[in-house]
């Protein structure tokens, strides 16, 4: 773990897929010392870790079993440690989705992804207001309204005890969960302007608490000090 509270190191885990660089950036933005790494030894030391995710469910969850990644997520997400899924990152977390039937997701949490309602366009791809059903800790640095970006077809069940937000997108759709230290969104907070970037440095918040309880630090290589 990394003893520097103002630079917490963050490991964003790198499978393969597109855009997981716009994730890393925006982490280090808010102050994390984020590295997109497939290294196991560094994900397991790093101060917390980041799962993004684009695409469809099924192709995600293909390159984290190529990647050899996927067994690195479940353990960091069991691990007590600060960790974040953002967007299909989020998906993957949960036993499947109908996206892709037959595939299985990581199992972290329970439930099945479902398509959003007929009765709106698909994908949601616009801003949408949070509706915070009860304190987060990833919500604590913004003030309602709360305005983020999606981008998405598929979602989280919604009465789920885990999740946190919703927003009304033909009903209440799953916006984030909390289990813990283990956070989720399925909107993008790396796209969401002000608010987006707020939400990111509480999560650097936390996982420099966590660094400095801790307190070992990790070197540049990965190797743990």
């Amino acid at each position: 773990m990394n003893g520097a509270a103002e630079h917490p190191i963050i490991a964003v885990l790198d499978y393969g897929i597109g855009n997981l660089r716009s994730a890393q950036k925006a982490l280090e933005r808010v102050g994390a010392d984020a590295r997109l790494t497939d290294d196991r030894g560094l994900i397991r030391a790093a101060d917390a870790v980041v799962l993004p995710g684009v695409g469809a469910f099924g192709a995600c969850m293909a390159a984290l079993d190529r990647s050899g990644l996927a067994g690195a997520a479940v353990e960091a997400a069991g691990s007590g440690r600060p960790f974040l899924g953002i967007c299909v990152g989020m998906q993957l977390l949960y036993e499947g989705s109908e996206e892709s039937p037959g595939t299985a997701g990581l199992g972290v949490l329970p439930g099945t992804l479902a398509l959003l309602p007929d009765t709106v366009k698909r994908p949601q791809m616009q801003w949408n207001r949070l509706e915070i059903r009860r304190p987060s800790a990833l919500f604590a640095p913004v003030d309602d309204p709360v305005w983020v970006y999606f981008v998405h077809s598929y979602a989280a069940p919604a009465a789920d005890e885990v999740v946190v937000a919703t927003c009304d997108y033909g009903g209440p759709v799953a916006a984030a969960v909390e289990r813990g230290t283990l956070w989720a969104t399925q909107f993008h907070p790396e796209k969401s302007g002000g608010a987006g970037l707020e939400i990111l440095a509480g999560f650097v918040a936390a996982a420099g608490a966590a660094g400095v309880a801790e307190g070992a630090p990790v070197a540049a290589d990965g190797e743990v000090g």
